[in-house]
């Protein structure tokens, strides 16, 4: 899914990683599936494919999960049952990531299912989501698909800027890139507020878990 995307993921995991050699790194497994059905729409039965490759990463040796994809994790609990494998949630860590920056309105750049996972976790912490109106948010998506299709250029990051400008204007306090994508054209310099890379966040508590800094995530209940 998004091969830029985990690209990206895989390129932050490497260098948050305190190696010197070699074997200092963790062992990562990696599948890498454009095939996977379009998370973006309803129905595309994007969860049962899912759950099968991660049950397939778990028979290659994984012991736990991280998806570099906003919107997959609206299948988090079909995943995490499936595969018997814990998940790095990825929503919630952006998500206390904007708590600690005081903010009260976090704006999040993210497909629809992305918008209503965030807007879940953000209420959940006593904060409120600010979006773009449908109008722009269709532009957002279209500037998404540009994204995946090989496009990083001047036109597709100033747009992307534009479209994080809008949710400051609109209110937010803090911007959530809630697309792993929106990295890849978008940075903390761009913006006059705090900038939350969900992939990067992703990646650092990946490397903390697997390094035994922190605990691996529990299993649904």
């Amino acid at each position: 899914m998004g091969p830029a995307a985990t690209l990206d993921f895989l390129t932050k995991l490497q260098a948050f990683t305190p190696a010197e050699t070699d074997q200092d790194h963790i062992r990562v497994i990696a599948d890498i599936n454009p095939q996977v059905p379009d998370r973006n729409v309803p129905g595309s039965g994007a969860g049962p494919v899912l759950a099968e490759m991660a049950g397939a990463l778990r028979g290659a040796g994984a012991d736990v999960l991280a998806i570099a994809c906003n919107t997959a994790h609206a299948h988090a609990d079909l995943i995490q049952r499936a595969s018997g494998l814990p998940l790095i949630d990825m929503i919630a860590t952006a998500s206390s990531a904007a708590r600690d920056t005081g903010a009260m309105r976090v704006g999040v750049l993210a497909t629809k299912g992305g918008l209503k996972l965030y807007r879940e976790y953000l209420a959940a912490q006593a904060m409120g989501l600010v979006t773009l109106d449908p109008e722009r948010q269709a532009a957002f998506m279209s500037v998404l698909y540009k994204i995946k299709g090989g496009d990083t250029g001047p036109e597709a990051r100033g747009a992307m800027a534009a479209l994080a400008v809008e949710l400051i204007a609109n209110g937010a306090e803090a911007v959530i890139a809630g697309c792993t994508e929106v990295p890849l054209v978008l940075g903390p310099r761009d913006l006059k507020v705090d900038f939350i890379d969900s992939c990067e966040l992703l990646a650092r508590r990946s490397v903390a878990v697997c390094l035994g800094l922190e605990p691996v995530p529990a299993m649904p209940g």
